[in-house]
């Protein structure tokens, strides 16, 4: 097992302390101006957790929608640690589900959430838990863990170094060929698209009829339908 992550060019890591938050860590970086492509991670066994900074050159509204990016990133990652009978899918627009059950949320900071300015800073996070505090499986059928899902092969280092480079690919498509592609790509993987959003949801009551383009959520209820905004979910 290598003892530290390897990433690609245009990135470079920065190990957290013992109980320091990744996600944090890299908001106090990224608000004295560290340099994009920052990422910071932990070496938690038990907890896949890593935040990495954006520096967009572009207005808040367009720059959010690297969250697909990273998405997209931790669930080709998975994809290709995973045995291949392990299904991800994609909630917006903050959580992951693997084979059904929720494992994996993301958190995003944006330095403003003015739709047409441009951010100093944007920083992605995210955790994937690998094994509970408990070895008793199935105790909690709605969530889950990599370990529960056959991948006891897979370490967090292992999963950082494949969703940086998973990541930085989509990143580049984006880059190149614009936010079609990876949309597509979101929608392909979605969770409940075209379902009643469930009662407990923030963003409910109405049916999840998909993304506009710039990544925001669409919701039809009765002869209305409302857009919640990718911004709107940014801390």
């Amino acid at each position: 097992m290598t003892a530290e992550p390897i990433f690609p060019p245009l990135l470079h890591g920065e190990a957290c302390s013992d109980g320091q938050d990744p996600f944090a860590k890299a908001i106090a970086a990224a608000s004295i101006g560290t340099d994009a492509g920052l990422v910071c991670w932990s070496s938690d066994t038990a907890t896949m957790r890593a935040a990495v900074v954006f520096a967009p050159e572009e207005p808040a509204n367009a720059a959010a929608t690297a969250l697909l990016a990273v998405t997209l990133g931790i669930g080709d990652a998975i994809g290709a640690l995973a045995p291949p009978e392990v299904a991800v899918h994609y909630v917006w627009p903050l959580s992951l589900k693997v084979n059904g059950a929720d494992c994996g949320q993301l958190r995003a900071a944006i330095s403003t959430q003015a739709a047409d300015a441009t951010p100093d800073w944007l920083v992605i996070g995210l955790e994937v838990p690998f094994q509970f505090a408990t070895t008793d499986p199935g105790r909690t059928p709605e969530q889950t863990c990599l370990y529960e899902e056959g991948c006891g092969e897979v370490t967090t280092i292992n999963l950082i170094e494949s969703w940086s480079r998973h990541m930085l690919t989509w990143l580049n498509r984006r880059e190149q060929d614009g936010l079609a592609p990876l949309h597509a790509e979101w929608r392909s993987r979605a969770w409940n698209m075209g379902e009643a959003l469930p009662e407990s949801s923030r963003y409910g009551p109405g049916v999840f009829m998909g993304l506009d383009e710039r990544a925001g959520m669409l919701v039809k209820s009765g002869e209305e339908t409302r857009l919640i905004p990718l911004l709107e979910v940014m801390e």
